[in-house]
């Protein structure tokens, strides 16, 4: 056996339509020979074998397992059938080095530095270029001989092998000498074994290659430049072991270690600080901080620390801080808020004050599609929508509109961040089409509170003191309880209008909508905001700026309505009278039928 150390061999055999049967027989019994001499297994040497035809396969293949010996390869050798077509080397040799000599075909990672040797096998010129491929699969590490039998083109055999070209370039007359040059090819396959015969000078391990060798060092060190001593490995100077603190070193491993006052984790590289605290004896009135060698104390938000290092005292922030406020800062227990004259509200960000602006609301209205409406009636209503919004600022920052329609269902036409100016949302009223069917007023209530005011559709947060104001526009009783969702309207904070037309019910209308004075508003609403207890069910007065923009909404909704009725449109009486006749109507119809 030839002991040279462990080898990965790539067979690359012409099988061309040139290569006579019994010729191709030799050129087995060469591979066998070869492979007969070689110490095969999972940590000596693997090889395969490619044909270099138009339609490559690899046959067998050397894989990690270790269970096919030199031996057991006679089997998938004989199963090898000629493919007698053309003889395209260059294809073959590309083949190899692109998938013969991949991991997953069985060769051993470059790392460790396992010889990849190619032998090809060839009895004529190649049809396709060689060169180039050629010179890539050296430049990929692969180990080129080139052995050509009587016709073969000794340029090309001197284009594929690898350097020097008098030990890798091979011309045998004729396939009834290729037996005899195996054993001559086998000695110089396998050469001396360098690391038994001389003197090879490694510090810790050499292994054998064809004609040369080279040193590997045990686990935990490395090879040195000189490519022989070896060194330990810093396993920390890569920067790569994890550890919060330090990394200490040792023989290739290492293990992580914590500074003082810190504690190693289970995970063995993270720290955390000792919890002095957590022994009960720090005597500090609020809060505990744990520090490298010991604790300290800390005082809650609005506290100072006293000069014994242990108790706290309240701040007044407004003294103490740069507190932002534009009017007046208002100090309380650990904090502070700011105050505007009267007047004036607070803007969203807590600290300055504005002018109330009258027409800053957040208008959701919600109108009745029913089939009792009818169509020409339901234009009407969309007339009245439109009116209101003549009377709004409209913008980004001032009123924002939205738009529900329900009958048996409900169905959000746009909503609150939808349009930013008047005419855009007068031009979307009038597109909106007519539902018809049921009248579900309280599933549209519900809609609305669930959906129309939350702020994913437009609605500002409420600490903005934005009004929410929904407008119900209704010709009938519902089919369905709105006392519910009603309620639920108004505990949210959403001031309700309805307006009944037809056979609208008045108990439902006032069962939706407010009292005279919208809820939390005084008679003049200049009452000061005042802020309630919270779970004793009160209700939040409401800020000056708030009641002027709901009174001025109410008074412009009744002046609408007053104005239509003056103009002899008479909403109320001639959709009830029209509504009546449509019905006789269909019942006289009903009848002649």
């Amino acid at each position: 056996k030839c002991r040279t150390g462990p080898l990965d061999i790539v067979f690359v055999i012409d099988s061309s339509r040139s290569v006579r049967p019994f010729e191709f027989e030799t050129m087995r019994r060469f591979m066998m020979d070869i492979i007969g001499s070689l110490d095969v297994g999972p940590n000596a040497t693997y090889s395969s074998q490619v044909q270099n035809i138009f339609s490559l396969k690899t046959f067998f293949t050397r894989h990690h397992d270790g269970k096919k010996k030199g031996a057991d390869m006679d089997k998938p050798i004989n199963s090898i059938v000629p493919r007698a077509q053309g003889t395209m080397t260059g294809l073959a040799i590309q083949y190899a080095m692109n998938v013969a000599f991949t991991t997953q075909e069985g060769a051993r990672p470059l790392h460790k530095k396992i010889p990849r040797i190619a032998i090809i096998v060839t009895d004529g010129r190649p049809q396709d270029r060689v060169t180039e491929v050629a010179t890539q699969a050296r430049n990929a590490g692969i180990e080129i001989y080139a052995v050509g039998i009587q016709r073969a083109d000794m340029n090309s055999l001197r284009a594929m092998a690898s350097p020097p070209l008098e030990e890798h370039v091979f011309l045998v007359e004729s396939f009834e000498l290729i037996q005899q040059f195996g054993k001559q090819f086998q000695d110089k396959l396998c050469g001396v074994d360098v690391c038994v015969e001389q003197e090879h000078g490694c510090q810790h391990s050499c292994v054998s290659t064809p004609g040369s060798f080279y040193c590997e060092c045990n686990p935990g060190y490395r090879l040195n430049v000189d490519g022989k001593t070896c060194s330990p490995i810093d396993a920390c100077a890569d920067g790569r072991h994890g550890c919060q603190h330090q990394c200490v070193s040792a023989r290739g491993s290492y293990s992580c270690r914590c500074r003082v006052g810190y504690y190693l984790n289970q995970d063995k590289r993270s720290c955390s600080v000792i919890d002095y605290c957590s022994f009960g004896n720090h005597s500090c009135q609020h809060e505990c901080v744990s520090i490298p060698n010991g604790h300290s104390c800390r005082c809650r938000s609005g506290f100072t620390l006293q000069p014994d290092s242990r108790s706290c005292r309240a701040t007044d922030l407004c003294n103490g801080v740069d507190h932002g406020c534009e009017f007046k800062c208002m100090s309380t227990e650990g904090s502070y808020h700011c105050v505007c004259p009267e007047g004036q509200q607070l803007q969203a960000d807590g600290k300055a004050c504005s002018k109330c602006g009258a027409g800053r609301v957040d208008l959701v209205m919600v109108i009745d599609g029913s089939k009792s409406v009818r169509p020409q009636n339901f234009e009407l209503v969309k007339q009245f929508v439109n009116r209101i919004v003549d009377l709004l600022e409209v913008s980004p920052h001032g009123t924002r509109v939205g738009l529900v329609q329900y009958s048996s269902r409900v169905r959000t036409e746009f909503p609150l961040n939808k349009y930013h100016s008047a005419d855009e949302i007068k031009k979307a009223v009038m597109e909106v089409e007519y539902m018809e069917k049921g009248t579900m007023t309280g599933l549209a209530l519900k809609h609305m509170v669930e959906h129309s005011f939350s702020e994913l559709e437009g609605a500002r947060p409420l600490s903005h003191n934005v009004p929410r104001i929904g407008l119900v526009f209704t010709d009938g009783r519902s089919q369905d309880d709105i006392s519910e969702w009603a309620r639920r309207a108004k505990e949210s904070g959403i001031v309700m209008f309805a307006v009944g037309v037809g056979k609208a019910v008045e108990e439902e209308l006032r069962a939706i909508g407010e009292s005279q004075a919208p809820q939390g508003c005084g008679s003049d609403c200049t009452q000061t905001p005042t802020v309630t207890e919270e779970g004793k069910g009160e209700t939040a007065i409401r800020s000056p700026c708030e009641c002027e923009a709901l009174v001025q909404f109410q008074t412009n909704t009744v002046a609408i309505l007053q104005s239509l009725t003056e103009k002899n449109i008479l909403w109320a009486r001639s959709l009830a009278q029209m509504t009546a006749r449509l019905e006789d109507l269909e019942k006289q119809i009903a009848n002649k039928k």
